[in-house]
């Protein structure tokens, strides 16, 4: 029998351990720890498909005084990675993580440099927790876990990396909606209780005139509120922001017999279910309460016209519809003709469309999902009012997102004028002066039109209403 030096077979057996233990650390997942939900969030979406992190700050809870529970106490022993904001938002979690060993894997988001972090304007020795209310500081957020992740779990990696790719270019577009419609954001000077907008004031040009305090619990000296009140009886502002679940004793004081509206946001995604979709749900949410904000719009004001139907005597008024020759985000010339023999679900916007846009279409994919098998006789259309930008390109890309059957078409300049016409709708552009001219808002009507298969209008969805809405609308006409 041949014999083999002793040194050979060490390195044999070395190798095999090595290879057992990179086969074991592959069977199980790492337990990840997230404080809050937008962190958690991000983390879902990199470890989709792998293990979800555990969440520390849950439903309708906020960081600020919180306390955790033993067991949440005890799985921060037990964690493979820790993800927090800091110590000026999570006190209670400072304190815990102060007990556990000097070399415990936790990263401090706050103290990492790759992150735009500003300093509190209460306090310079403070820094400012909220910077999530950035998304471009989000899409660092994507690539500073992303790399954490890879470094812990090599065996992984390619998971990570996959999912990197489809969570960076989801916040991507966010970011770049957000970028192109800061235009929509401007109006009115805005009052916030609590200073939670530092960093979306920077990233996206709002006009906060005026801030009562910087966290729950702080001391408000009776001349500035007294002052703030008589500043908003007098119409400074143009509405007031408050956070949900944050307690605001002094609201009652500053708006007693005084008509402003109050909007409540939720930078901490309270009322949001957990989830990889959390953060781009919490953003689009803001933005566009806060653009309601600025325009002197209630929270519930969002329907920009109302829903029309035969019933209600249509067939009396102007009726959308008309011909065309347009292209589709594949390159092949559509007309009027073409879109025959099915429901047609038709909606007009632009890719640049920071808020209004997604949130319609996403009304429509998800209700397009929730039919089944009878969506099939339905196709979703997504026509640009903005035909200089939204190329074909850049059409496929942004219809492809919102779902998989869309199509999107454009037009040139004279076609898309015509059928803003023959559909009736209003869409004005919108400029700011000395600003770039590629920088520019579209307003538009925001309704969603169906056809049915014979071409004929049947009726149109105001923006605003909810998927369920729209479901229990087209089981009645589609047949």
């Amino acid at each position: 029998m041949k014999r083999y030096p002793v040194r050979i077979l060490v390195s044999l057996f070395l190798l095999l351990a090595l290879f057992n233990g990179a086969a074991l650390s592959a069977d199980k997942p790492l337990k990840i720890v997230a404080s809050i939900k937008p962190i958690h969030s991000i983390l879902s979406g990199l470890l989709k498909g792998i293990e979800q992190p555990e969440l520390i700050v849950g439903a309708g809870k906020i960081p600020l005084g919180y306390e955790l529970t033993p067991a949440q106490q005890e799985s921060l022993k037990k964690a493979d990675l820790i993800v927090w904001v800091g110590p000026e938002l999570e006190k209670s979690m400072a304190a815990h993580l102060a007990k556990l060993p000097k070399d415990a894997p936790i990263i401090t988001l706050l103290d990492r440099p790759e992150l735009k972090v500003l300093p509190s304007r209460w306090d310079d020795k403070l820094r400012d927790p909220y910077f999530w209310q950035d998304s471009r500081n989000a899409l660092i957020l994507v690539d500073l876990l992303t790399k954490e992740l890879m470094l812990l779990d090599a065996p992984r990696s390619h998971l990570y990396k996959r999912n990197r790719d489809a969570l960076f270019k989801r916040v991507a577009e966010l970011d770049r909606r957000l970028e192109y419609g800061y235009r929509g954001l401007k109006g009115g000077l805005v009052f916030t209780y609590y200073d939670t907008l530092q960093y979306f004031e920077q990233a996206y040009a709002l006009k906060v005139a005026g801030v009562l305090a910087s966290f729950p619990g702080v001391n408000i000296e009776a001349e500035k509120l007294l002052k703030e009140r008589a500043r908003i009886a007098e119409g400074w502002y143009a509405c007031i922001l408050t956070e949900a679940q944050m307690p605001m004793p002094e609201l009652g004081l500053l708006t007693s017999g005084v008509d402003i509206p109050q909007i409540e946001l939720d930078s901490f995604g309270t009322k949001l279910e957990p989830g990889e979709n959390l953060y781009l749900e919490l953003m689009n949410n803001n933005t566009q309460l806060i653009k309601q904000c600025v325009q002197r719009k209630s929270a519930s004001s969002v329907a920009d016209d109302k829903p029309v139907d035969d019933s209600n005597g249509a067939s009396a008024l102007h009726v959308p519809g008309g011909k065309f020759m347009l292209m589709n985000h594949h390159g092949n010339m559509v007309t009027e003709k073409d879109l025959l023999g099915k429901y047609q679900l038709i909606y007009f916007g632009y890719t640049y469309c920071p808020d209004v846009c997604p949130s319609s279409l996403s009304v429509m994919s998800t209700a397009l999902k929730r039919m089944g098998d009878k969506a099939k006789k339905i196709q979703p259309y997504f026509i640009t009012v903005d035909p200089e930008r939204d190329t074909q390109e850049v059409m496929a890309n942004y219809v492809a997102y919102f779902h998989k059957d869309m199509i999107g078409l454009m037009g040139s300049r004279a076609m898309t004028d015509r059928l803003i016409k023959d559909y009736n709708l209003v869409v004005e552009k919108v400029q700011e002066e000395g600003a770039d001219p590629k920088d520019y808002i579209m307003d538009h009507t925001a309704s969603v039109f169906l056809f049915g298969p014979d071409g004929k209008f049947i009726t149109k969805f105001a923006h605003g209403i909810t998927a369920t809405q729209m479901v229990e609308k087209l089981e009645e006409y589609v047949k």
